[in-house]
């Protein structure tokens, strides 16, 4: 049972989680391959609205896409994309990232062995992601400018889009997790993080939300 005092918490951690960027012209899109075709459809909207000439999607499979992606999620994005229109030469592919940061230098190599000249990127993501995505891209290229990206909509919007309130919740949890513990090893910049955004993931860790908690000595970015 989830309670009010749990969709509270999580509407905290979700509101912390949105960086509240203007999208931009960029020189590429990158979309970080998850569960969620809405990351897809989002890059292929800011493709169409002329914020990117190029679009890199990047990502494996995990357990939580192997059923549904089982040729990877980079390639069922690409596949998304082409059906909504986009050339299939303005797409270039990433399947081997396992967590964002692989997803980040993996997609820079991809570009970097392609020639494309690189001085700004759309960060597409999840948008209970869009904070952590950033935090990881800025530490692992930080030659380039970044802008965040995810779909428009809010919190209850988007548990019915999954279909399992408390996924969702044990994800923004983990997400929330990973901004507090991985800048110590060196995965993302640190970031400041509202006393009320911390009070809100100690009760949800209380509360049984942590399928999604990483060992704080590291793990999968």
């Amino acid at each position: 049972m989830i309670s009010d005092r749990d969709w509270q918490d999580a509407q905290l951690l979700w509101d912390y989680q949105q960086m509240h960027h203007e999208p931009r012209p960029c020189s590429v899109a990158i979309g970080l391959g998850s569960h969620d075709l809405g990351v897809a459809d989002m890059t292929v909207d800011l493709y169409r609205r002329g914020m990117a000439p190029l679009i890199v999607f990047t990502g494996a499979t995990s357990r939580t896409t192997c059923d549904r992606m089982p040729r990877g999620e980079a390639e069922h994005y690409r596949d998304r994309a082409v059906e909504l229109g986009v050339p299939e030469n303005v797409i270039l592919v990433e399947p081997k990232a396992r967590n964002t940061g692989e997803n980040i230098r993996l997609s820079r190599a991809l570009l970097e062995k392609r020639r494309v000249s690189v001085s700004s990127v759309l960060l597409v993501s999840k948008p209970y992601e869009e904070r952590r995505a950033y935090a990881t891209a800025r530490k692992i290229w930080p030659e380039v400018e970044w802008v965040s990206a995810s779909t428009s909509m809010s919190l209850p919007e988007y548990i019915d889009s999954i279909g399992d309130d408390r996924l969702v919740i044990d994800m923004l949890v983990g997400a929330h997790q990973r901004l507090m513990v991985y800048p110590q090893h060196g995965f993302m910049i640190e970031q400041a993080i509202p006393d009320n955004a911390t009070a809100a993931f100690k009760r949800l860790c209380c509360g049984g939300f942590t399928s999604r908690l990483v060992p704080e000595a590291g793990g999968p970015r």
